[in-house]
């Protein structure tokens, strides 16, 4: 019995890993698709949101299976339900990677310089995503620390965004629509840091048994 558990667990934690690549993939097509006007970098970042949605399902499937018949002590209970918890919010990475993919089509044409900086305020969020998958998979607090504090990185990413756009609005430029566009992609980049830095809570949850009160 016990043996089996530890299959499903190791199953998990490879469906987990999956579920974090494609969120990874789905954020980087999103980015990309700010330099360059490519209808193929949408539709494959829409369909890695439709396959992240499936994951979540089949991983809750699992982890509900695991707790229902194989009685685990309470060290693997807690990385069960800790996975429950970390898919609620990569499903809602994926959303977001969805929603920039959706906003960058029209902005993509436009050269400006925070075009500069949500770029690499994405890699910091594409980042952040990995290593917390990364935490839970080795069981390593030290990594779930460091995705923790990496969100304020990806914060002082936004607001060095929203002055520049402040500023271009300001100085009278004729792109204001697109202006509030790169706002909003940027504000869905700060929203996957905070998903990231959930994940990473429950990780430390998982493994200490003691989550962050906020």
């Amino acid at each position: 019995m016990r043996d089996r558990f530890q299959e499903q667990l190791m199953l998990l934690n490879k469906e987990l890993v999956e579920m974090g690549a494609l969120c990874e993939e789905a954020i980087r097509y999103a980015v990309n698709m700010l330099t360059e006007k490519n209808t193929q970098l949408k539709e494959k970042a829409i369909d890695a949101e439709k396959q992240i949605d499936r994951m979540e399902r089949d991983i809750e499937a699992l982890c509900m299976r695991l707790l229902m018949h194989q009685q685990p002590v309470a060290t693997d209970f807690r990385m069960v339900t800790a996975a429950l918890k970390m898919i609620s919010d990569l499903e809602r990475i994926g959303d977001h990677a969805e929603d920039i993919a959706e906003i960058a089509e029209y902005v993509s044409a436009v050269d400006l310089k925070s075009k500069i900086h949500i770029s690499e305020m994405a890699q910091a969020a594409v980042q952040m995503v990995i290593t917390s998958v990364d935490s839970y998979v080795q069981k390593n607090t030290d990594l779930a620390k460091a995705v923790i504090a990496a969100d304020d990185k990806v914060d002082e990413y936004f607001k060095k965004v929203k002055r520049e756009l402040i500023e271009a609005v300001r100085s009278g430029s004729d792109n204001a629509e697109v202006l509030l566009d790169l706002l909003m992609i940027a504000k869905y980049y700060e929203r996957i840091g905070d998903h990231a830095e959930n994940v990473a809570e429950w990780v430390i949850y998982a493994i200490t048994g003691v989550h962050k009160v906020t």
